[in-house]
């Protein structure tokens, strides 16, 4: 059956409406996916979910748990883009707008106010971008570093997707 005709049959049977808000398929070629599910209803239904893609040629324990650990640290951190480059312009436009009416609130120079309004967006992406957000497991390190530490070649993170019931 497909999802729709699958939908129907649920709708059907239980009397409620239910409309399907997000969907994502990750399909990379030689890459493995790793989820994590957060706070588990029953078995393959959480109210959120992670699923991250590495990249890699090799296979073995050190892998598995990292790409677990990064899927649970996606799901604490909710980071927006891979990078800080993949951060959607009109995301950064809004930020800046807040920025910028906040600073203008406080009464800042605008020399002064631009150089804020600069370092506020730098912080904004790099708390924003998986690659650059602190590890969950050790704050005083990186994502980016954390994967340096594991040594293994060629490893890269392809794409992640993260879902919460609601948003």
């Amino acid at each position: 059956k497909t999802v729709e005709e699958n939908l129907v049959s649920l709708i059907a049977k239980i009397g409620e409406k239910i409309t399907i808000g997000k969907i994502k398929t990750i399909n990379n070629l030689n890459s493995h996916n790793y989820s994590y599910q957060h706070s588990v209803i029953k078995d393959n239904l959480s109210k959120l979910g992670v699923v991250v893609s590495i990249l890699s040629k090799e296979s073995n324990d050190k892998i598995l748990l990292f790409g677990k650990q990064l899927a649970m640290h996606i799901a604490a951190s909710n980071p927006i883009a891979l990078n800080s480059d993949d951060i959607s312009k009109d995301i950064i436009e809004k930020e800046t707008a807040l920025i910028a009416e906040e600073l203008k609130n406080l009464g800042k120079p605008k020399e002064i106010a631009d150089k804020i309004s600069l370092g506020k967006i730098n912080k904004f992406k790099e708390e924003n971008s998986l690659m650059t957000q602190d590890w969950v497991m050790d704050p005083k390190k990186k994502v980016q570093d954390i994967i340096s530490e594991l040594s293994v070649p060629n490893l890269k993170i392809v794409e992640f997707f993260r879902i919460k019931i609601g948003e």
